[in-house]
């Protein structure tokens, strides 16, 4: 059985979403999804609009998804990645991550026999949580 792990927000779940998770699932055989804790995104990007239990329980409800953990909020990405003993890890298009940096930092943590591979984007109009919000914001959908 080959493991595949993606990660992210997934503060409003959009088509971008669907087709990396998607992609994801397609190498391999079981997806497990590490939804960054609210501490995580606040520190990262910005306070998150869904607290990280509610994320992760939307994520985990996604046809392509087989487990969604909530991330920890200290520590190393790689204790996570330890934790879950993926065989192939999926990272976004858009997330900010120097593939050829990651693998060599997973092999400098004894975890070098992991894949590292990037999705694509999707063509959407809405791919983003970003867009998504300021669409809401030129429609005049925040005071």
């Amino acid at each position: 059985m080959t493991r595949v792990m993606a990660s992210g927000v997934f503060d409003i779940i959009h088509p971008g979403h669907i087709s990396y998770l998607s992609q994801a699932k397609s190498y391999g055989d079981e997806l497990v999804v590490v939804v960054a804790s609210d501490d995580t995104v606040r520190r990262e990007k910005h306070e998150p609009i869904t607290p990280d239990y509610m994320r992760a329980k939307i994520v985990e409800a996604l046809k392509p998804v087989d487990r969604a953990i909530v991330g920890y909020s200290t520590g190393s990405i790689f204790d996570v990645v330890r934790e879950i003993g993926p065989d192939v890890i999926v990272l976004g298009f858009d997330q900010h991550f120097d593939e050829g940096k990651l693998k060599k930092d997973l092999k400098d943590n004894g975890l070098g026999d992991i894949r590292v591979v990037r999705a694509t984007e999707t063509a959407d109009d809405l791919n983003a949580t970003r867009r998504i919000v300021e669409k809401i914001r030129r429609m005049g959908g925040t005071s």
